[in-house]
C-alpha cells in the first residue's frame, strides 16, 4: 500500500464480527456496522464492501472461523481490497494470521481509532498522546514504518508507509521511546498547568461539551461561540479541546470547553492515554452532555459516555450537581415525537432540548448553565476598601451581588459567590471568608 492511503487511495472492506449468543449487546449489529464504516470514512478510506460476520464462536487463531475467513479473502480478492477493518479487537497474532490468508493489509478498532487520533491531533499535548498510545498498542505487534513517529503524515502509522517490512520492532527502541515522550508529556503538562494557573488569575466558570461521537458537540460549540470549529459530519471530528468566552444572558462570561468525543469500547488504555486531553472536563464547574436524541441508538450512546465519564472520576453524584443534559438534533424529530417532547422533559430536571444546526433551545440552554453555576454559590459578606475598585468590579463580574452598602472602613457587600470563585477572592484579600 502507498503512503496516501489514509487520505482514501486505499480500498477498504469493514467487517464486524460478533457472536451470536451475545445477549449483552446494547445495539444491533447492523448498527455497529454503520458506526464501523463511519469511523473508517472519518479519515477518508474508501470504504468499497462492508459485511457482517456473525460467529458462534469465536476462533484463537483468526477470531473468525475458517469459512468466514475464506468468503473474506475470496471477496479481498473479487474487489481488490487494499485494507479490512475488523471491527473488534484482534490480538497480535490474529492480525497476523488473517493478513496472511488475505494477502492484506489488516487493522482492528483500536487501530483505527488511534489513526483517527493520529489525524486530529492538533496540539503538542495531542501528538505525543497518539504517539504513546500507538506504541503502546504496537509493543507486540509487526510495524509498517515509524512515520506517526516522526508525523511526516497525519495518522497513527498502521495504514502503511515508506519503507514497509514485516519486522518485529526493537524493543529497546520502543521502550526508550515511551520514556521520552513521558518525559515530554510531563514537561507538557507542567506547562499547562501553568496556563491554566494564569487563567485562573482571570477567572471565569468553565463550561465543558461532552457527549458521544457525532453527537453534535462542535456543531453546538460553533453556534454558540461564532468559532469556525472543525464540525464536519464525521466520527471523532475534535481530538484537541477549543476553548472560547462566551457570554450567558444576564453578563456573566464562561469558558466553553469543546472535547473528543466518547465511543463505545474504547479500550481502557486509550481513555488513559487521553486522559490530559479531557482534564477540562475534570475541572469544569457545568458539564454539558450533548446527545444526539434523534440517533437510533441514543440509549446506548448515553450509557457509553457515562462509563466514560465514570472512568475518568465523574460518578452519578457529581454529575447531578454539575451537568445539563442537552438533548440535540432535534429538528430531526417527527411531530409525533415533538408532541411528546415537553412531556418527556418535564420528567427529566437538568435537560433542555436544542437543535445545534437552527438555533431552536439555545437561548434556554443558557439560562440552564447559569442556573446551573447558580445553584454552586455560597452567600458571603466582604468589606472592600475604597481604594480597591479592581477587586469591586471583580465580584460584579464573577459574583451576583444582592446588597451593597458605603460605610467609612470600605464598601460592603452580600454577595453570591461559585465554591471556586469564592477561593479565588480569599486568595485575592490574603483571608478566608
Amino acid at each position: 500500500m502507498h503512503n496516501e492511503t489514509s487520505g482514501g487511495s486505499g480500498r477498504c472492506l469493514v467487517v464486524h464480527p460478533y457472536v451470536i449468543t451475545d445477549r449483552d449487546r446494547l445495539r444491533a449489529p447492523a448498527s455497529r456496522l454503520g458506526e464501523a464504516v463511519g469511523l473508517a470514512q472519518a479519515i477518508a478510506l474508501d470504504v468499497v464492501a462492508q459485511e457482517l460476520a456473525p460467529l458462534r464462536q469465536v476462533t484463537p487463531a483468526t477470531l473468525m472461523g475458517g469459512g468466514k475467513v475464506q468468503e473474506i479473502a475470496a471477496r479481498v480478492k473479487e474487489d481488490e481490497i487494499d485494507l479490512v477493518v475488523v471491527d473488534g479487537a484482534l490480538s497480535p497474532g490474529q492480525q497476523r494470521n488473517l493478513e496472511k490468508k488475505w494477502q492484506c493489509k489488516v487493522i482492528d478498532r483500536t487501530g483505527l481509532i488511534l489513526e483517527i487520533f493520529g489525524e486530529r491531533a492538533r496540539t503538542r499535548e495531542g501528538v505525543l498522546q497518539v504517539d504513546l498510545a500507538a506504541l503502546n498498542y504496537q509493543k507486540s505487534r509487526l510495524v509498517r514504518s515509524w512515520t506517526h513517529l516522526e508525523r511526516q503524515r497525519g495518522g497513527a502509522g498502521f495504514l502503511g508507509g515508506p519503507g514497509e517490512s514485516q519486522l518485529e520492532l526493537d524493543r529497546r527502541i520502543i521502550a526508550d521511546k515511551i520514556v521520552k515522550i513521558e518525559r515530554e508529556l510531563e514537561d507538557v503538562k507542567r506547562t499547562r498547568s501553568l496556563h491554566r494557573k494564569a487563567r485562573e488569575r482571570v477567572p471565569y466558570p468553565v463550561v465543558a461539551l461532552v457527549g458521544y461521537t457525532n453527537a453534535g458537540k462542535s456543531t453546538l460549540f460553533n453556534k454558540l461561540t461564532g468559532a469556525d470549529v472543525f464540525a464536519k459530519d464525521l466520527l471523532f471530528a475534535t481530538l484537541d479541546p477549543t476553548m472560547r468566552l462566551i457570554r450567558l444572558p444576564q453578563g456573566r462570561k464562561v469558558i466553553l470547553s469543546d472535547t473528543v468525543g466518547f465511543i463505545s469500547e474504547l479500550p481502557t488504555s486509550l481513555v488513559a492515554a487521553f486522559r490530559a486531553t479531557l482534564e477540562e472536563v475534570l475541572l469544569a464547574d457545568v458539564v454539558l452532555h450533548v446527545r444526539d436524541v434523534a440517533h437510533e441508538d441514543a440509549e446506548a450512546q448515553d450509557a457509553d459516555v457515562r462509563k466514560v465519564l465514570d472512568e475518568l472520576g465523574i460518578d452519578e453524584m457529581d454529575r447531578a450537581q454539575r451537568l445539563i443534559e442537552v438533548w440535540n438534533k432535534i429538528d430531526l424529530f417527527d411531530s409525533e415525537r415533538r408532541a411528546t417532547l415537553e412531556t418527556e422533559l418535564a420528567r427529566r430536571p437538568a435537560t433542555v432540548a436544542v437543535s445545534a444546526q437552527t438555533g431552536e433551545g439555545l437561548g434556554e440552554l443558557l439560562r440552564a448553565i447559569e442556573a446551573k453555576l447558580a445553584e454552586s454559590s455560597v452567600p458571603i459578606e466582604v468589606v472592600i476598601p475604597h481604594d480597591d475598585g479592581e477587586t469591586l468590579a471583580w465580584l460584579f463580574r464573577h459574583g451576583e451581588v444582592l446588597a451593597k452598602a458605603e460605610a467609612e472602613d470600605g464598601t460592603h457587600l452580600s454577595v453570591l459567590l461559585a465554591e471556586d470563585a469564592k477561593r479565588r477572592l480569599e486568595a485575592r484579600l490574603h483571608q478566608a471568608l
